[in-house]
């Protein structure tokens, strides 16, 4: 049974930082592809950041581009999502995703699921 597990949530002021982790047991990050999803209260749950099974290629949603960065360490089994210049709008519950097939969306369809870690921006 794979299980994301996520941590490194928090409140922070807009403009601020913060580093989420994920260790997927039953998951070799080094052998697939890995996401991280976000969901705002009332709203969808939506594609934040994939990274690839090389690891050579990442790709994020335009509303966090250059601001988030997704990451992983084969040899800590562990993925990362560095996120700088914080929004109001980046308040969300975040969920680390490893795929059950073997490729990743921005879809939140087929994936594995973390129990999430809640981000917080305040003004």
């Amino acid at each position: 049974q794979v299980q994301p597990l996520e941590s490194g949530g928090g409140s922070v002021q807009a403009g601020g930082s913060l580093r989420l982790s994920c260790v997927p047991s039953g998951y070799r990050v080094g052998r697939g592809c890995m996401a991280w999803f976000r969901q705002a209260p009332g709203k969808e749950r939506e594609g934040v950041a994939v990274i690839s099974e090389s690891g050579t290629s990442t790709y994020y949603v335009d509303s966090v581009k250059g601001r988030f960065t997704i990451s992983r360490d084969n040899a800590e089994n562990s993925v990362y999502l560095q996120m700088s210049s914080l929004k109001p709008e980046d308040t969300a519950m975040y969920y680390c995703a490893a795929p059950s097939r073997a490729y990743c969306s921005f879809k939140p369809e087929n994936y594995y699921w973390g129990q999430g870690t809640q981000v917080t921006v305040s003004t």
